[in-house]
């Protein structure tokens, strides 16, 4: 780990299963890990999204990696990929068996609180009843943060932008700009750009981005709720990052292969786009 960077690791993308498709491995839900490195010297491990293979997760890269800990969690949104591996925080935080630790922050939209709240009562503070025994669960600190990119926050000292995205027209899913130095966005589940939040993001708007990591489903056609390249390709051609890298794809992409063809692009368009992998290090000063 190189200390004297700012920099984050990125967990990526959805399930290949090997016995239907011989050449494909398996990878976890879409998910990145942020080390920053702070003017104090110290660390922050900044987690957005936390999967049904969080635990698995953990376990391959964690220890790869020497992550100690989790400071901070930033929700996308509240469906199943990303905040069904909440119960296993608890593996990343110390052992108390009366839960007597410092919480972990958790910062999400109102919505996906209340959907939270329904899927995991038990993660929820509240007041023993008389006879009721305390139970080792995940400690969280529940913070609600806007779905405006006029708004930012602060997780573990680093700044967030919020940047509101329709996942299907009928559903709002939040991606996040950070960094000074650079600036970075992370954009896990996007079927449209709201124009104010593109043109926090663009080029010709707000500022170029340093790395836009950016949803990629299918690779040929279109879905209603997620991009597929063709939509990709379109919309890093409009925001115009310094480079992208595309998550979430499914089985029928092939990494090498297509990474070949995404090079030709890149060099025809001035753009350096490639597809993202599980355990993936990028380095970058924030």
């Amino acid at each position: 780990m190189d200390l004297e960077s700012r920099h984050f690791k990125s967990i990526t993308s959805k399930f290949k299963f090997k016995f239907k498709y011989p050449n494909a491995t398996l990878r976890c839900n879409t998910s990145l890990l942020i080390d920053y490195f702070r003017s104090d010297g110290n660390h922050s491990y900044i987690l957005i999204d936390v999967g049904k293979t969080f635990r698995e997760q953990v376990l391959r890269w964690f220890t790869i990696h020497k992550i100690p800990r989790v400071d901070s969690i930033v929700l996308t949104h509240e469906h199943a990929d990303a905040v069904l591996g909440l119960d296993d925080i608890r593996i990343v935080q110390p052992y108390s068996p009366t839960n007597d630790i410092d919480p972990t922050p958790i910062y999400l939209s109102q919505h996906a609180m209340e959907s939270l709240a329904v899927k995991f009562p038990y993660l929820i503070p509240k007041k023993l009843k008389e006879g009721q025994e305390v139970r080792r669960v995940a400690q969280l600190d529940w913070k609600i943060i806007e779905d405006d990119c006029e708004k930012p926050f602060v997780a573990s000292s680093l700044k967030f932008v919020p940047l509101p995205v329709m996942h299907g027209e009928d559903y709002i899913c939040l991606g996040f700009l950070f960094g000074d130095k650079s600036r970075v966005a992370y954009i896990s589940d996007v079927s449209r750009f709201p124009a104010s939040t593109e043109y926090v993001i663009s080029k010709s708007g707000a500022g170029q981005l340093d790395l836009l990591i950016l949803d990629t489903l299918y690779k040929e056609g279109s879905h209603n709720v997620h991009f597929c390249l063709p939509q990709t390709l379109e919309a890093l051609k409009r925001i115009c990052p310094k480079r992208a890298l595309l998550i979430g794809m499914t089985h029928e992409f092939d990494h090498h292969k297509d990474n070949e063809f995404l090079m030709e692009w890149s060099i025809r368009e001035g753009i350096s786009v490639q597809l993202a992998h599980d355990g993936l290090r990028i380095p970058i000063d924030l």
